[in-house]
């Protein structure tokens, strides 16, 4: 069976990237296409096999400013000549699924989301935009709404990476969706035998993570916080934060372990899909602050993490110090456990059973 994966883009490793490190494993001699690909920003699992990027990537500056060409993302990706290959799989947040199917051939979206800023969060990304901007973007989104209707047509099946967004995938799309939870590598993360006094925040530095309201709530708090991620507000939040928070900045895979295992609790305070970073975390044996929406209803169990129901300051600080009167009644092993049925074995086992229920 000759297999494609296409994905979105390829210009750094988040979460999108470790599915696809997952799929690459699972099948060595598919091919990638992608839209932008800068080799030195990514894996050299991913790095091994035949990639293909679109015209867009030859544009100057495209690797710092490809979100300014969204517009041309869906007939980039149509340009894309997938004839011959038996399984298309789409690892899609944006327009890894709007490519021009071959016939004869199976489609399989493993949707991460359906688009976020064309669906929801428009307020989140682009709110700081005078009128003008607004409206030029809105115009591009309700028409990249269209396309992204028009695409499902190409899909014949749908696996969502959590029942959050299955919901999503029936509410926006009117389509069913099964769920297999994205792969985490739970066999990096082990207990600490010792603890050190930060809470620790892992993610994306953009509007929607809401990495402000932990900045807000740690400055009234006092306690330390370390930050991890890099992105577009950088520099704006660390302008807000008080002297008790450190920004690291990036941190490579193999020293995340250590921070989630000796940290008092992860705090996240954005509403995201499923979260890596909060089973990560659990696989660690420390719990998870979230706010109780999307992904973290789903991951964060009683005796796991506390949930808090309003996306402000004050609700987190209450969280933060309910974690602080209940902490010594939290089994690490337990919190541990709830983690493991997201591991990476469990993925592919689960990925490999429906696509081959499917042929």
């Amino acid at each position: 069976m000759k297999i494609a994966i296409v994905h979105d883009w390829l210009n750094g490793m988040r979460g999108g990237e470790k599915v696809l490190e997952a799929f690459c494993e699972m099948y060595p001699e598919a091919d990638i296409f992608t839209l932008f690909y800068q080799k030195g920003k990514i894996s050299a699992l991913i790095n091994a096999h035949r990639i293909k990027s679109s015209i867009l990537g030859k544009f100057p500056f495209s690797g710092r400013y490809y979100r300014w060409l969204l517009p041309f993302f869906p007939a980039a990706i149509r340009q894309f000549d997938l004839k011959g290959y038996d399984t298309v799989i789409s690892n899609s947040h944006c327009v890894a699924k709007f490519f021009r199917k071959p016939k004869n051939s199976l489609h399989v979206c493993y949707c991460m989301t359906p688009m976020r800023y064309a669906w929801e969060f428009r307020q989140e990304y682009f709110g700081r935009h005078n009128r003008l901007s607004r409206f030029l973007i809105s115009l591009c989104l309700d028409s990249l709404k269209k396309q992204d209707l028009k695409s499902n047509d190409s899909v014949d099946l749908f696996i969502a990476i959590s029942d959050n967004i299955r919901e999503k995938i029936a509410r926006y799309y009117q389509r069913d969706a099964l769920v297999v939870y994205p792969p985490v590598d739970v066999e990096k993360c082990r207990i600490s035998g010792s603890l050190e006094d930060y809470f620790l925040v892992v993610a994306s530095l953009v509007p929607y993570k809401r990495i402000d309201i932990a900045i807000e709530a740690f400055n009234r708090l006092k306690k330390r916080l370390i930050i991890v991620g890099i992105g577009p507000l950088e520099n704006e939040l660390k302008k807000m934060a008080g002297e008790n928070i450190t920004f690291l900045g990036w941190v490579a895979d193999d020293k995340l372990p250590e921070l989630y295992s000796k940290c008092q609790a992860l705090i996240f305070p954005g509403e995201e899909d499923f979260g890596i970073a909060m089973v990560e975390t659990l696989a660690s044996g420390r719990p998870v602050i979230a706010y109780n929406k999307g992904g973290a209803a789903e991951i964060v169990k009683k005796d796991c993490g506390f949930l808090f129901n309003a996306q402000n300051p004050q609700a987190l600080i209450e969280a933060v110090g309910l974690y602080e009167n209940k902490k010594h009644a939290l089994n690490s092993l337990a919190i541990r456990e709830a983690a493991l049925k997201y591991s990476k074995d469990k993925f592919k086992e689960s990925f490999n059973k429906i696509i081959h229920g499917t042929l």
